[in-house]
């Protein structure tokens, strides 16, 4: 028997699972680690607590399967996307890797769009410049910190931090690579036009394969910090929604999923290049070599619902402690006890700022409606419908663009509650169903490792013969009536407040 591994580098913490030839996990484990905010909007993370958590998830699942290392076919990596990681010429760390909730560098994004053009910049990148995306952190740090500017020798993402440590390859693919702003989505290279305009120098940059390929081999040090076999190859893998793709079988056209993590993602796949000239969602090389996906972001999807429950729900955070359960299971219960529409209260969630449809790093989170007969439950509530609203936006631009969505998929640790997977399906007026695996990208990413190994011919035909799905929760036509006059009204509060956001950002 072989087996491939998948390490999902999360923002909250690395998950790494070890699968069997069959993608059934074999041994999982976790390491969580800090999010750092030193100012409003910032957000920062050690790459370093990366890297041992990825050592030490390796070992642990290695230890409790007890599977023979020389038996780990592969290894496959997936990454929160947009992290910007600096090294010294001797592969040193020389600060704190800024990651893509930051919205620090909105005046980097006005110089980008004047030295490469808005309409340029959108016809090589798929996409307008973003406070999210690397490029723009980049030249915060030239401008801003100088001096650990000349230092920097190479720039990484965080999974490719992770498989610089593993293989001491500097590697990147293609999906994460097109979440930069340096590379060339629709020729799948980087762009010398856009680095000559930005003056960034090429070397700087890893070298960019597809995902399913062999990108490096475990290392003799790496090797005996993680357990695993010297030599064992590690492939491409991909930026976590392109590894969520493989991971729920989203890898042809006419198959979308919205995951709910600590962002919102919808993700559709598609084999034709297709780009929103405006700009309000963004086109990607996918995980499926020729391929392309395009997805809408919110920024605060599961991060509003942990906002919450980290500031108001002690009680339900002790009551599952002492239970043995997960504490969202209490607050699904809590939420349940408010109808849909939560007695006239909407919540816009833009704690940290807004990319899709909005591009606004400005906008803040909103509780509109608020009156004295609210109770903590129709504001749990509220945040849960506020995020599927915020889902819905970006679905609108979809298939206004005509991209075809007729299958919905949920993953991430939202998609696990029933309650969040009804509300998209009424938000949405269509059904959305689960996969029966829970790993979502470490499964992709295991995939991917097992395509570059030679266990399975190719992308999509591993996943139709091992990702598998579980019944549609349908819509409730009813609630669905219910929800699309509150959609409404949530559409028409950031226009409202647009100018406000930004006399609040400039006190």
């Amino acid at each position: 028997m072989q087996y491939t591994i998948g390490i999902d580098l999360g923002t909250s913490g690395t998950k790494t699972v070890l699968f069997d030839q069959r993608a059934t996990p074999v041994a999982s484990a976790t390491i969580e680690y800090p999010l750092y905010q030193p100012q409003n909007g910032w957000a920062e993370q050690d790459p370093e607590h990366w890297w041992r958590a990825a050592a030490g998830t390796l070992r642990q699942v290695l230890e409790s399967s007890r599977v023979d290392p020389k038996d780990i076919a592969a290894i496959g990596l997936s990454g929160q996307m947009h992290g910007l990681v600096m090294l010294d010429q001797e592969g040193r760390v020389l600060r704190r890797s800024i990651i893509w909730c930051d919205q620090r560098s909105g005046k980097q994004c006005d110089t980008i769009t004047e030295k490469v053009g808005r309409e340029r910049l959108i016809e090589i990148t798929a996409n307008p410049a973003l406070t999210g995306f690397t490029a723009a952190k980049l030249l915060w740090v030239r401008e801003n910190e100088p001096e650990l500017y000349r230092q920097c020798a190479h720039i990484l993402l965080p999974k490719d931090y992770v498989r610089y440590m593993l293989t001491g390859e500097f590697a990147t693919e293609v999906s994460d690579a097109s979440g930069m702003q340096l590379l060339d989505v629709p020729r799948r290279q980087w762009s010398q036009e856009v680095l000559d305009k930005l003056e960034i120098d090429p070397a700087l940059l890893a070298k960019v394969y597809e995902s399913p390929e062999i990108t490096g081999r475990i290392t003799e040090e790496a090797a005996a910090l993680t357990g695993l076999r010297p030599g064992t190859p590690v492939v491409g893998g991909a930026g976590d929604n392109a590894a969520a793709a493989v991971g729920t079988g989203v890898v042809a056209d006419g198959k979308a999923f919205t995951t709910l993590g600590t962002s919102g993602v919808v993700f559709a796949h598609t084999d034709q290049l297709s780009i929103d000239p405006l700009g309000r969602v963004h086109t990607f090389c996918c995980a499926v070599p020729g391929a392309w996906h395009v997805m809408g972001v919110t920024q605060g999807a599961g991060l509003s619902l942990k906002w919450f429950r980290d500031n108001f729900c002690y009680s339900e955070m002790v009551s599952a402690e002492g239970l043995g359960i997960d504490p969202y299971v209490l607050l699904d219960k809590q939420a349940e006890r408010s109808p849909a529409g939560c007695n006239k209260l909407l919540y816009l969630p833009y704690l940290m700022g807004e990319r899709t449809p909005h591009l606004d790093p400005d906008c803040r989170g909103v509780f509109f409606g608020l009156s004295a007969m609210h109770t903590r439950a129709d504001l749990l509530r509220a945040v849960m419908e506020g995020v599927a609203y915020s889902q819905r936006d970006s679905l609108e631009v979809l298939r206004g663009m005509g991209v075809s969505t007729g299958e919905m998929l949920a993953c991430g640790g939202g998609g696990t509650s029933p309650l969040w997977r009804q509300m998209l399906a009424d938000i949405y007026n269509c059904p959305v169903r689960t996969v029966k695996s829970k790993e979502g990208p470490a499964l992709g990413a295991a995939i991917l490792a097992g395509v570059g190994a030679g266990l399975y011919p190719s992308v999509p035909q591993a996943c139709g013969e091992l990702v598998q799905v579980n019944e549609p929760q349908s819509p409730s036509q009813e609630q669905v009536a219910v929800y699309e006059k509150f959609y409404q009204v949530y559409r028409g509060l950031y226009p409202a407040l647009r100018e406000n956001y930004k006399a609040l950002a400039a006190l």
